[in-house]
């Protein structure tokens, strides 16, 4: 009685031992099938087992097998019957139902004939509407990872429909935007990740600058990389590929200068525009900051890119004349693409402005001889 008392409660039924027709014996309070698809009507099913599984523990193993059926049973259920399942799971992690491994429920969806008939995304759907009225998208992201798909949510729609796009325009009908949005970043990092791979493999192998080139902008295209992130990461992707030689400053700046002038090119590529170009310059800023044994590298490099072509004399005479401004310097970090802590960057924003006060100098000279 104990081992059916799970699927009973699912389905509803008697409970006096013996019985065999339809009229004979009690019938079972609760009955997730039956009542209404509102999680005031399923809720106290999800209770009843609670309190059932507090004392037996051992009956997990049972709710886990019924649930693995009904699961993997979803073409046999009518719509409203896949939502009353959808909720009592999604109220059954709200509750911490005792001991529910979330690849109870995740694992047995992605069968191919219930994913491509599109009742693994409706069931999914109802999942994740419920359990997010009393639980944050982080509570739901842990799931999902324990679950071990928080890095596959497409799996959960047809093959047909199985895209990022297809994803967002679904869920956001839905009215799950946050959700959307996690997707969205989850995807963007994960394309990142393999440019940043793809790119560091090319730069290692010296490959010739056309085919890095088209290498970019391939990669651009297919993750939808705003210019300024582009920017960025080819900065950071030359400079982590720089052989640095510990403490020895000279050394150093020889390799990053060497390093900036073999791949000028591909930064003139996609430094396109005097705010893209601002962006190098704060990025390289940043860096320097960052790194102790770059600090001493900034107006180098920045001389070297504007010796390169990368960086125009009004760019840098911008930096510098805002630099030298209070208010223009903090104006300018807020204006960053990316934000630099104030109180951090104040300390040594004129150690920046100073070490490349000599060369500003120089091109101001320049500028009025012109």
């Amino acid at each position: 009685m104990q081992q059916l008392s799970s699927q009973v409660v699912f389905t509803g039924g008697r409970t006096q031992p013996g019985t065999t027709k339809p009229d004979e014996g009690d019938r079972h309070p609760y009955s997730i099938i039956d009542c209404e698809p509102t999680r005031d009507a399923v809720l106290p099913s999800v209770i009843y087992i609670q309190k059932i599984l507090r004392r037996r523990p051992f009956l997990i193993k049972n709710l886990e097998n019924v649930m693995r059926r009904f699961l993997q049973s979803l073409e046999l259920f009518e719509e409203n019957e896949t939502k009353k399942l959808a909720i009592f799971t999604a109220l059954a992690f709200s509750q911490k139902l005792s001991g529910l491994p979330p690849e109870t429920v995740f694992q047995p969806l992605l069968k191919d004939n219930l994913v491509a008939k599109g009742l693994v995304l409706a069931f999914i759907t109802d999942f994740f509407k419920e359990y997010l009225v009393d639980n944050s998208l982080d509570d739901l992201i842990a799931i999902l990872k324990r679950g071990k798909m928080d890095d596959n949510l497409l799996e959960f729609l047809p093959s047909s429909k199985r895209s990022a796009e297809a994803f967002s325009e679904h869920f956001t009908k839905a009215g799950l935007l946050s959700l959307v949005e996690y997707n969205e970043k989850k995807t963007f990092e994960v394309k990142l990740k393999e440019m940043k791979s793809a790119l560091t493999t090319l730069i290692a192998e010296e490959t010739d600058m056309p085919e890095v080139i088209e290498a970019v902008k391939q990669h651009v295209k297919e993750a939808k990389l705003p210019d300024f992130e582009v920017v960025k990461i080819l900065w950071d992707i030359l400079m982590d590929a720089v052989q640095w030689s510990g403490k020895n400053q000279q050394q150093n700046a020889n390799a990053a200068l060497r390093q900036v002038k073999t791949w000028a090119n591909l930064l003139n590529t996609f430094c396109t525009s005097g705010k893209l170009e601002l962006e190098l310059i704060y990025k390289v800023q940043v860096q320097c900051y960052e790194d102790a044994k770059l600090m001493k590298l900034f107006p180098e490099i920045v001389r070297s890119l504007y010796d390169q072509d990368v960086l125009a004399e009004d760019t840098i005479l911008h930096w510098f004349r805002k630099g030298t401004n209070p208010k223009g310097r903090y104006a300018l970090s807020f204006s960053c693409s990316w934000f630099i802590s104030l109180s951090k960057l104040k300390s040594k924003w004129q150690t920046f402005v100073k070490a490349l006060e000599p060369f500003v100098k120089w091109l101001e000279e320049a500028e009025e001889e012109e």
